[in-house]
Protein backbone atom coordinates (compact mmCIF):
# COMPACT_ATOMS: atom_id res chain seq x y z
CA UNK A 1 0.00 0.00 0.00
CA UNK A 2 2.69 2.63 1.27
CA UNK A 3 4.68 1.70 -3.01
CA UNK A 4 1.70 2.14 -4.53
CA UNK A 5 1.05 5.86 -2.71
CA UNK A 6 4.67 6.77 -2.98
CA UNK A 7 3.78 5.57 -6.77
CA UNK A 8 0.59 8.35 -6.87
CA UNK A 9 2.36 10.88 -5.21
CA UNK A 10 5.43 10.62 -7.63
CA UNK A 11 3.09 11.12 -10.34
CA UNK A 12 1.68 14.40 -8.43
CA UNK A 13 5.21 15.85 -7.95
CA UNK A 14 6.55 15.59 -11.46
CA UNK A 15 3.57 17.76 -13.50
CA UNK A 16 3.79 20.18 -10.59
CA UNK A 17 4.54 23.93 -12.18
CA UNK A 18 3.19 25.36 -8.78
CA UNK A 19 6.66 27.85 -8.69
CA UNK A 20 6.90 29.99 -12.31
CA UNK A 21 10.40 30.67 -11.53
CA UNK A 22 11.32 27.35 -11.02
CA UNK A 23 9.67 26.12 -14.13
CA UNK A 24 11.48 28.74 -16.29
CA UNK A 25 14.92 27.79 -14.32
CA UNK A 26 14.25 24.05 -15.03
CA UNK A 27 12.89 24.22 -18.62
CA UNK A 28 16.07 26.67 -19.15
CA UNK A 29 18.65 24.69 -18.14
CA UNK A 30 16.81 21.47 -19.45
CA UNK A 31 16.22 23.00 -22.86
CA UNK A 32 20.13 24.89 -23.08
CA UNK A 33 22.14 22.02 -21.65
CA UNK A 34 25.56 21.91 -20.57
CA UNK A 35 28.24 21.33 -23.35
CA UNK A 36 29.22 18.23 -21.63
CA UNK A 37 25.72 16.65 -21.68
CA UNK A 38 24.78 18.14 -25.05
CA UNK A 39 23.27 14.77 -26.68
CA UNK A 40 21.78 13.58 -23.24
CA UNK A 41 17.83 14.92 -23.17
CA UNK A 42 17.59 16.70 -19.96
CA UNK A 43 14.58 15.60 -17.57
CA UNK A 44 13.62 19.19 -17.20
CA UNK A 45 11.04 18.92 -14.28
CA UNK A 46 10.31 18.22 -10.35
CA UNK A 47 12.46 15.78 -8.78
CA UNK A 48 10.48 12.90 -6.87
CA UNK A 49 12.15 11.11 -4.24
CA UNK A 50 12.93 7.51 -4.46
CA UNK A 51 14.38 4.03 -2.55
CA UNK A 52 13.01 1.54 -0.25
CA UNK A 53 9.37 2.68 0.55
CA UNK A 54 10.28 0.21 3.66
CA UNK A 55 13.13 2.26 4.89
CA UNK A 56 13.97 3.45 8.40
CA UNK A 57 16.47 6.36 7.02
CA UNK A 58 15.38 9.21 5.01
CA UNK A 59 18.28 11.44 3.51
CA UNK A 60 16.87 14.67 3.17
CA UNK A 61 18.78 17.14 0.73
CA UNK A 62 18.05 20.88 -0.58
CA UNK A 63 17.04 20.70 -4.07
CA UNK A 64 17.75 18.96 -7.39
CA UNK A 65 21.16 20.68 -9.32
CA UNK A 66 20.53 22.10 -12.39
CA UNK A 67 22.61 19.50 -13.84
CA UNK A 68 22.43 16.57 -11.80
CA UNK A 69 18.95 15.85 -10.77
CA UNK A 70 17.13 18.13 -13.11
CA UNK A 71 19.31 16.56 -15.92
CA UNK A 72 18.88 12.49 -14.76
CA UNK A 73 15.38 12.84 -13.14
CA UNK A 74 16.78 11.66 -9.62
CA UNK A 75 17.99 13.13 -6.72
CA UNK A 76 21.78 13.42 -5.97
CA UNK A 77 22.45 11.61 -9.41
CA UNK A 78 24.68 12.96 -12.17
CA UNK A 79 27.48 15.05 -10.37
CA UNK A 80 29.69 15.15 -8.03
CA UNK A 81 27.69 15.06 -4.95
CA UNK A 82 25.90 12.81 -5.43
CA UNK A 83 29.20 10.57 -6.04
CA UNK A 84 30.30 11.04 -2.99
CA UNK A 85 27.13 10.20 -1.33
CA UNK A 86 26.60 7.19 -3.51
CA UNK A 87 29.61 5.87 -2.79
CA UNK A 88 29.58 6.33 1.23
CA UNK A 89 25.78 4.54 0.79
CA UNK A 90 27.18 1.62 -0.83
CA UNK A 91 29.90 1.46 2.07
CA UNK A 92 27.35 1.29 5.10
CA UNK A 93 25.34 -0.85 3.41
CA UNK A 94 22.47 1.50 1.88
CA UNK A 95 22.82 0.82 -1.32
CA UNK A 96 23.95 -2.28 -4.00
CA UNK A 97 26.21 -0.01 -5.89
CA UNK A 98 28.53 2.98 -5.02
CA UNK A 99 27.56 4.97 -8.69
CA UNK A 100 24.43 6.52 -9.60
CA UNK A 101 24.28 7.21 -13.03
CA UNK A 102 20.61 8.59 -14.23
CA UNK A 103 16.80 7.43 -12.94
CA UNK A 104 16.17 3.72 -13.55
CA UNK A 105 20.14 2.43 -13.72
CA UNK A 106 19.48 -0.51 -11.46
CA UNK A 107 20.42 1.20 -8.33
CA UNK A 108 18.91 -0.02 -5.03
CA UNK A 109 18.82 1.47 -2.03
CA UNK A 110 18.24 -0.93 1.20
CA UNK A 111 16.35 0.50 4.05
CA UNK A 112 16.89 3.99 2.89
CA UNK A 113 14.74 6.93 0.80
CA UNK A 114 16.11 10.07 -0.73
CA UNK A 115 14.34 12.99 -1.28
CA UNK A 116 14.43 16.98 -1.31
CA UNK A 117 12.87 19.66 0.70
CA UNK A 118 12.43 21.67 -3.05
CA UNK A 119 12.01 19.32 -5.86
CA UNK A 120 12.58 21.74 -8.51
CA UNK A 121 16.40 22.97 -9.57
CA UNK A 122 16.57 26.42 -8.10
CA UNK A 123 18.82 29.35 -9.92
CA UNK A 124 22.24 29.25 -7.67
CA UNK A 125 20.49 26.47 -5.76
CA UNK A 126 18.52 29.00 -3.80
CA UNK A 127 15.26 28.66 -3.53
CA UNK A 128 12.94 31.21 -2.52
CA UNK A 129 10.61 31.71 0.69
CA UNK A 130 7.61 31.39 -1.15
CA UNK A 131 9.15 28.55 -3.20
CA UNK A 132 10.36 26.75 -0.59
CA UNK A 133 7.18 26.90 1.62
CA UNK A 134 4.88 26.13 -1.98
CA UNK A 135 7.18 22.45 -1.91
CA UNK A 136 6.60 21.96 1.25
CA UNK A 137 3.39 19.97 0.44
CA UNK A 138 5.27 17.09 -1.23
CA UNK A 139 7.72 16.59 1.94
CA UNK A 140 4.63 16.59 4.46
CA UNK A 141 2.55 14.12 2.43
CA UNK A 142 5.80 11.84 1.55
CA UNK A 143 6.68 11.32 5.11
CA UNK A 144 4.18 10.01 6.63
CA UNK A 145 4.18 7.34 3.60
CA UNK A 146 7.07 6.00 5.06
CA UNK A 147 5.60 4.15 7.88
CA UNK A 148 9.02 2.73 9.03
CA UNK A 149 10.71 5.84 9.41
CA UNK A 150 13.06 5.99 12.36
CA UNK A 151 16.13 8.68 11.39
CA UNK A 152 16.22 11.74 9.48
CA UNK A 153 19.52 12.86 8.27
CA UNK A 154 19.82 16.25 7.27
CA UNK A 155 22.04 17.07 4.12
CA UNK A 156 23.06 20.77 5.23
CA UNK A 157 21.03 23.26 7.40
CA UNK A 158 18.15 24.02 4.97
CA UNK A 159 17.32 20.58 4.92
CA UNK A 160 17.54 20.41 8.54
CA UNK A 161 15.42 23.52 8.92
CA UNK A 162 12.81 21.69 6.62
CA UNK A 163 12.86 18.52 8.80
CA UNK A 164 12.06 20.64 11.88
CA UNK A 165 9.45 22.70 9.91
CA UNK A 166 7.84 19.04 9.66
CA UNK A 167 7.02 18.86 13.55
CA UNK A 168 3.11 19.42 14.46
CA UNK A 169 5.07 20.74 17.33
CA UNK A 170 8.07 23.14 17.26
CA UNK A 171 10.87 22.26 19.13
CA UNK A 172 12.08 24.77 21.77
CA UNK A 173 14.49 26.38 21.67
CA UNK A 174 15.11 25.57 18.08
CA UNK A 175 17.95 22.73 17.60
CA UNK A 176 21.02 23.96 15.84
CA UNK A 177 22.45 22.55 12.80
CA UNK A 178 25.89 20.70 13.19
CA UNK A 179 27.47 18.20 11.48
CA UNK A 180 27.18 14.89 13.78
CA UNK A 181 23.93 17.14 15.49
CA UNK A 182 21.49 14.18 17.05
CA UNK A 183 17.48 15.13 17.86
CA UNK A 184 14.84 12.93 19.23
CA UNK A 185 12.29 14.81 17.33
CA UNK A 186 9.64 12.65 18.88
CA UNK A 187 8.24 11.01 15.92
CA UNK A 188 11.88 10.40 14.67
CA UNK A 189 15.98 11.17 15.58
CA UNK A 190 17.22 14.33 13.41
CA UNK A 191 21.11 13.95 12.26
CA UNK A 192 23.00 16.40 10.64
CA UNK A 193 25.35 16.20 8.13
CA UNK A 194 27.03 18.81 5.78
CA UNK A 195 25.87 18.94 2.19
CA UNK A 196 27.99 16.57 0.18
CA UNK A 197 28.83 19.80 -2.05
CA UNK A 198 32.31 20.01 -4.19
CA UNK A 199 32.48 23.11 -1.93
CA UNK A 200 32.27 20.44 1.19
CA UNK A 201 34.21 17.63 -0.18
CA UNK A 202 36.79 19.36 -2.19
CA UNK A 203 37.89 21.44 1.03
CA UNK A 204 38.06 18.75 3.12
CA UNK A 205 35.06 20.00 5.17
CA UNK A 206 33.15 16.80 5.16
CA UNK A 207 35.22 13.42 4.17
CA UNK A 208 34.12 9.54 3.29
CA UNK A 209 35.19 9.12 7.63
CA UNK A 210 33.04 11.68 8.62
CA UNK A 211 29.78 10.96 6.37
CA UNK A 212 30.62 7.40 6.97
CA UNK A 213 30.45 8.07 10.52
CA UNK A 214 27.00 9.54 10.30
CA UNK A 215 25.48 6.79 7.97
CA UNK A 216 26.92 4.23 10.51
CA UNK A 217 25.14 6.10 12.93
CA UNK A 218 21.68 6.19 11.58
CA UNK A 219 21.74 2.52 10.78
CA UNK A 220 22.11 2.11 14.69
CA UNK A 221 19.51 4.48 15.43
CA UNK A 222 17.27 2.52 13.00
CA UNK A 223 18.09 -0.74 14.67
CA UNK A 224 17.54 0.57 18.00
CA UNK A 225 13.94 2.01 17.75
CA UNK A 226 12.56 -0.04 15.99
CA UNK A 227 13.55 -3.55 16.91
CA UNK A 228 13.26 -5.27 12.98
CA UNK A 229 15.51 -7.63 11.94
CA UNK A 230 17.22 -7.19 8.15
CA UNK A 231 16.28 -4.52 6.69
CA UNK A 232 14.28 -4.88 3.11
CA UNK A 233 15.41 -4.16 -0.13
CA UNK A 234 13.49 -2.17 -2.94
CA UNK A 235 14.94 -0.79 -6.23
CA UNK A 236 14.13 2.77 -7.48
CA UNK A 237 11.56 0.80 -9.86
CA UNK A 238 9.39 -0.26 -6.73
CA UNK A 239 8.07 3.29 -7.04
CA UNK A 240 8.40 3.94 -10.64
CA UNK A 241 11.68 5.42 -10.80
CA UNK A 242 12.52 3.52 -13.81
Amino acid sequence: MSAERLRALEAAVVECRRCPRLVAWREAVAAEKRAAFRDEEYWGRPVPGFGDPEARILLLGLAPAAHGGNRTGRVFTGDRSGDFLFAALHRAGLADRPVSVRRGDGLTLHDCWITAAVRCAPPANRPLPAERDACARWLRAEVPLLPRLRVVVCLGGYAWDAALRLLEHPLRPKPRFGHGAEVDAGPWTLLGCFHPSQQNTFTGKLTPDMLDAVLARARALAGQSSGAGAPSARSDASTSAA
